[in-house]
């Protein structure tokens, strides 16, 4: 069951970074674009740091503050779920 999780963890940041560079990339040549929304969801399903990483590698989406400062609350919440859930699993 671990190994699923934790393959679902790489998976998702691999995306959510992917998405980042991929929506950059497209920005730069002023063509169709990957919904903002479809960015957050991919944060909100576990893939937080790789959208944090990606908007820095890219120098994407860094000057928008809904993004500066909800993928970063979004990637503490999920670790501070994380750590409650193992701790709670060691106990």
């Amino acid at each position: 069951m671990n190994n699923y999780i934790i393959l679902y963890i790489i998976l998702i940041n691999l995306i959510a970074f992917a998405l980042m560079g991929i929506d950059k990339r497209r920005a730069v040549r002023h063509a169709w674009r990957i919904p903002e929304k479809t960015l957050f969801l991919s944060a909100l399903l576990g893939g937080s740091l790789g959208a944090l990483l990606g908007m820095h590698t890219f120098h994407h989406k860094t000057r928008h503050w809904y993004f500066a400062y909800g993928i970063p609350a979004i990637l503490i919440l999920q670790l501070g779920l994380a750590f409650y859930l193992i701790s709670v699993r060691i106990k």
